[in-house]
């Protein structure tokens, strides 16, 4: 069994959805620390045909608090979706794609829920049913009960439970952990390394690593797979 543990991120790029695609189980990392400047509550999209940040407002930010009791700021939260569906509207109502997705994107941050974890898991359960993804997705606090352990000891606990034979990580963890360790535990250890192919945005210029709403806006399911596909495992 192929296994994957990622945070939950707020409509992430197409490489996350690589990750997921990968795999046969991924787990949500909800109950580890919240990481300032990350992707867990903003990501990209076209504004003005460039690339510009969009953030779910968040009460209080803190690395010393778990992802899954970050609260969203309600009161500011209202007013934020209202201009962000409205930004949405502007700048993607000409795409292919634009109604379906617009739905979509609005049903997710319709959603009455009280921390950040919920809402990015929401969005990203959302798009795998909209691709029609087969991988098992599960919470990491709601199974495995050892938020006693961190780092690269919990991913190995997480993988003896679940009887994984193969852990994939984002390349971007290779400094993290040790191939040899995983073999150690009969556990084979590969590193994604994300591929981006061009799409067509009504832009001169391809802008890449967008959220996975700028490659759904242009792009037809079974072509959004073909993007999945592209992807190296070292």
């Amino acid at each position: 069994m192929r296994l994957a543990i990622m945070q939950p991120y707020i409509f992430p790029y197409i490489g996350y959805f690589q990750l997921i695609h990968a795999v046969d189980k991924f787990v949500f990392y909800g109950d580890v620390n919240f990481i300032k400047q990350g992707w867990i509550n903003r990501n990209r999209i076209l504004v003005g045909k460039k690339p510009v940040l969009f953030t779910i407002p968040i009460k209080s930010v803190s690395s010393s608090v778990k992802i899954n009791a970050t609260r969203i700021d309600d009161r500011q939260y209202r007013h934020w979706r209202k201009k962000q569906l409205i930004t949405i509207k502007q700048n993607y109502g000409k795409a292919p794609l634009f109604d379906l997705i617009f739905n979509l994107i609005r049903k997710v941050f319709s959603q009455e829920v009280d921390y950040i974890s919920d809402i990015a898991v929401e969005s990203v359960r959302a798009v795998c049913e909209y691709l029609q993804l087969s991988t098992q997705i599960i919470r990491s606090s709601t199974v495995y009960h050892n938020s006693n352990l961190s780092g690269q000891k919990r991913v190995l606990d997480i993988c003896s439970k679940e009887s994984a034979k193969v852990y994939i990580n984002p390349v971007s963890g290779k400094p993290l952990y040790s191939k040899r360790m995983f073999a150690s535990k009969g556990i084979c250890l590969k590193f994604l390394n994300p591929g981006i192919k061009k799409y067509n945005q009504n832009c001169e210029a391809f802008m890449p690593r967008l959220s996975i709403l700028d490659v759904l806006m242009f792009n037809s399911v079974e072509a959004v797979k073909g993007h999945l596909g592209c992807f190296e495992l070292q």
